[in-house]
């Protein structure tokens, strides 16, 4: 079975992290997973930690367990990088280049493809820095699956915006894998 990085960003769907975890897990894949600092306000490490039987990567003082960065040994042994849910922040700094945590550290080191879910305001998707960010994440080879264009909103707004379904995220990684 495959190496699967799931990456999860500051949204209220961080919380279907752990159910595509546990789902994955179960079809004997190894799963670990890497959060943002925002995303732990939404659903505790401790969670995927026990799902994915892996510790989870918060913050690059986490990784001070072997001599190898955490996150380049992530980055290395992937087969797959899943961002769900992917925040615009965590599209903008993937988008510049930027890596000021852990997850944008791995998208920048890995060889593996990446497969992005984003989970936002409908508002902030439809915005144009983040559209153009998405465009220049396609261009640099990203795989991308939503967001949902149906559907209520955490924040009220009917529409687009909403974190794709997990079974759906499950059929397009196997999809690629």
């Amino acid at each position: 079975m495959a190496t699967i990085v799931i990456g999860i960003s500051g949204s209220i769907a961080a919380y279907k992290a752990a159910d595509l975890t546990s789902q994955l897990v179960k079809e004997g894949h190894e799963v670990h997973c890497v959060m943002t600092q925002a995303a732990t306000e939404f659903i505790p490490p401790l969670t995927l930690q026990v799902l994915s039987r892996n510790p989870v990567l918060v913050t690059l003082e986490d990784e001070k367990q072997s001599w190898k960065p955490g996150h380049i040994d992530l980055a290395d042994r992937a087969d797959l990088l899943v961002i769900a849910p992917a925040s615009a922040n965590t599209l903008g700094n993937f988008a510049n280049g930027l890596a000021p945590d852990p997850l944008s550290s791995i998208y920048l080191a890995t060889k593996a493809k990446v497969l992005i879910a984003p989970a936002m305001n409908g508002k902030m998707w439809d915005h144009p820095a983040t559209q153009r960010n998405v465009e220049t994440l396609k261009s640099d080879g990203c795989l991308f699956h939503g967001p949902d264009s149906e559907g209520m909103l955490a924040c009220g707004y009917e529409g687009k915006g909403r974190l794709m379904p997990v079974d759906s995220i499950l059929d397009a990684i196997k999809a690629i894998l």
